[in-house]
This record gives structure tokens, C-alpha cells and sequence, in this order.
């Protein structure tokens, strides 16, 4: 009865925590930008690209869409849309009759000034694929993908809630960074093993993988002399009004964040491999067990390693195309900043994988085998008691 309950409280804290982060305020909602305005679906009735100038692969000018509203205040009616084509492949879209749109609809009073076309509307299908994830997941795992499903759900709203409006009001990137990855580490782990000496051993194991993560990354990204202005979209945000962030800072908290996720998975499964062990040898002691643990550390630290590489340069392709069409020397391409700054988040995330095993094979190995004492504690007490009966 104790066990169920404790089963079933560790579902209710995640539930509890989910809808408490879905109601917590960014203070981002009422942007300038979209006051007066109606963010809505529309269906595509006709298109006009007669003022579409068109040079090869690239599209400038406008194209015009004659639009039906699907939701908001003027739901149902018939309006013409604005598509801007800035000649850019990554940006541009091209609207066909029949496709559903996300629109703006600026509007005063009753009258609307201007739609303009912003995107293809995605939404239904991202909730297809991800309800088909989760199906999967819960079909495959049980219970357990239930609480990776919460895991997965809380993670997203710390960041979204709590970690970007943190850094965007200025605060220490590093330190806020520190803080969101102990709370998310621990209450992953705690949702994987709940109230279990094992939640301690793998969060103690993977927590100081972090921190060995956080302060070679810090030294080497001041010694590789990388700006933070190489991240996706980070001068976009000092034009924004926001020329005040540490964008290098920044940068470093996302090279043991990003880095994070691979240290949880390796610490996990050494602490469940090192708690297998103490289950089927009882009698085993810490230094053995710590061994044990140690051993699977490092049949996974290569797979883990090579994780990380495919995970942080998958999105570089393209560039290295680049470069091998224009025949770039390595040694250039090794040189180059952003090639250096991946170089920086794979070696030194790797540096955490390398530390967290035996981290976590000896925190693992002092806590679980400690557990063996107790249930002797309890039948020696037993055993003296029936003597003095």
C-alpha cells in the first residue's frame, strides 16, 4: 500500500508542477509588437504573384492571397492578405490555393487595416506527430513513458518559463543555467526512480559531470576567444532592444545544458547497472560495486561521446558542403569561430561524459550497497526480540 502510494505521488508532484509552470506569467505575453493584432488560421482561396520578381532560385516583391479567416474577432470573412518575399530561401514562403495559413490581423475598432501572411500552419500536425510519440511511448514503456512524457513536458516549460524570461531580464546566464539543470536533473531522475536512494546516486553522478562541464567550458570559450554572437539569431535579439545581454555568457550556459541530457542517460544507466549488481550479490561491497559501475561506464562513454558529436554537428552540414565546394583548407575550417564553437560544446560535453561515469559509479556504489545493512538491521532486531519473548 506504502509502494502504490508513493508510485502514485510521484505522478501527482509532476502533474502538479506541469500545471504550476503552464500558469506561471512570463511577462512576455503583451509584447509591443502584437498589441492590436489577431493571430488566427485562414484558408487560402486564390493567389496574385503578378508583382513577384523572380531571379533564379530567388523571390522578391509580394504576393498577394485572397484569404477566408478561420478564428478571432472576424472569423468567416473574406479579406486580402499580404505575403512579403525578402530573397531569402530560408525565411520566404510560397502560398498555394488551399493551403492553411497563420495570419496577423492588425484591426482597429471593427474595421481591419492589414493581414499579412506570416506562415504555413503547423500546429495540428506538430500535436499529430507528438500525440503519436506519446501513444508510442506509453505502449512501449508503460508507466514508466508516462513519467519520461512528464519529464519531457516539465523540461519544456522550465526553459520556456522560467530559464529564457531569466535571461532575457539580465540575469547570470551561468548561475540561472546552474540552477535549471539541478532542478530539471533531479526531478528527471526522481520521476525515472522516485523516492529511492538510486534518485540520489545518479543526480549526485550526473550533477557533478555538469559542474566539471560548466567550469571547463567557461576557461576554454574565454581561451578559444568566442563570441556569443555565434548562436542562431543572437544579433536578432540585441537589435531587438536587448544590446545589454551577455550573449557570451550565454554561450557557456548552453555548453553544459545542451550537454546535460547525455550525462542524466549515462548516469542512469550506471546507477541501475550498479543496483543490479547489489540485487543479485547481496554480500558485494562498495569498492567491487564502484567497479562494476565503472565497467559500464566505459562500454557506454563511447557510443555517449559520438552522441554528442552527431547531435551537435548534424545541423552544419550545409557548411561543410560549403566548404568542401569552395576548397577550404582543414586547417582553416578548424579555425573558423562557429566551427570552433562546436568544436568547444562536443569536446568539452564530452569531458562531462568522461568524468560522470566514475562520479557516478562511486556515489552509486557508497549509497545502494548501504541498503543491504538494512533489512539485517531489522531481522537482527527481530531475531532479539523473539530471543527475550
Amino acid at each position: 500500500m506504502i509502494n502504490r502510494l508513493k508510485k502514485f505521488s510521484v505522478s501527482i508532484i509532476a502533474i502538479l508542477l506541469i500545471f504550476i509552470l503552464m500558469a506561471l506569467p512570463t511577462g512576455y505575453e503583451d509584447a509591443a509588437i502584437y498589441k492590436g493584432t489577431d493571430r488566427v488560421k485562414a484558408k487560402v482561396l486564390s493567389t496574385d504573384e503578378s508583382t513577384v520578381r523572380s531571379s533564379g532560385l530567388i523571390q522578391s516583391g509580394e504576393q498577394y492571397c485572397q484569404v477566408e479567416l478561420l478564428g478571432g474577432k472576424f472569423k468567416g470573412q473574406e479579406t486580402k492578405a499580404v505575403n512579403m518575399l525578402s530573397g531569402s530561401l530560408e525565411s520566404d514562403k510560397m502560398f498555394s490555393v488551399g493551403d492553411v495559413a497563420l495570419v496577423v490581423v492588425s484591426y482597429k475598432d471593427d474595421q481591419i487595416l492589414s493581414v499579412m501572411m506570416s506562415d504555413h500552419y503547423r500546429l495540428d500536425k506538430e500535436l499529430l506527430l507528438a500525440a503519436m510519440f506519446v501513444a508510442l511511448l506509453i505502449a512501449f514503456a508503460g508507466r514508466n513513458g508516462l513519467r519520461a512524457v512528464y519529464s519531457f513536458v516539465i523540461t519544456i516549460l522550465a526553459i520556456w518559463k522560467i530559464m529564457t524570461p531569466a535571461y532575457l531580464r539580465g540575469v547570470n546566464p551561468i548561475w540561472c543555467g546552474i540552477l535549471i539543470t539541478v532542478f530539471l536533473t533531479v526531478l528527471i531522475i526522481f520521476l525515472v526512480y522516485g523516492f529511492d536512494r538510486k534518485t540520489i546516486a545518479a543526480s549526485s553522478g550526473a550533477l557533478l559531470g555538469v559542474m566539471v562541464t560548466c567550469v571547463i567550458g567557461c576557461i576554454f570559450t574565454d581561451a578559444f576567444k568566442i563570441h556569443g554572437a555565434v548562436m542562431a539569431y543572437s544579433e536578432s535579439l540585441l537589435y531587438s532592444g536587448y544590446q545589454d545581454l551577455n550573449l557570451t555568457k550565454i554561450f557557456m550556459s548552453g555548453i553544459f545544458i545542451g550537454a546535460s541530457g547525455a550525462m542524466m542517460d549515462l548516469s542512469v544507466d550506471i546507477t541501475s547497472a550498479v543496483n543490479e549488481v547489489i540485487q543479485k550479490k547481496p554480500g558485494i561491497g562498495w569498492r567491487e560495486a564502484a567497479r562494476s559501475g565503472m565497467n559500464v561506464g566505459r562500454a557506454a562513454m563511447g557510443t555517449m561521446t559520438t552522441t554528442l558529436l552527431l547531435a551537435y554537428s548534424g545541423g552544419y552540414i550545409a557548411l561543410l558542403m560549403t566548404f568542401m565546394a569552395q576548397g577550404t583548407p582543414i586547417d582553416h575550417i578548424l579555425n573558423y569561430k562557429y566551427v570552433s564553437a562546436e568544436i568547444l560544446d562536443t569536446i568539452v560535453g564530452s569531458f562531462g561524459l568522461v568524468t560522470v561515469a566514475p562520479f557516478t559509479a562511486l556515489t552509486s556504489a557508497l549509497l545502494l550497497t548501504g541498503k543491504k545493512n538494512i533489512p539485517e538491521q531489522i531481522t537482527d532486531a527481530g531475531k532479539s526480540t523473539d530471543s527475550r519473548l
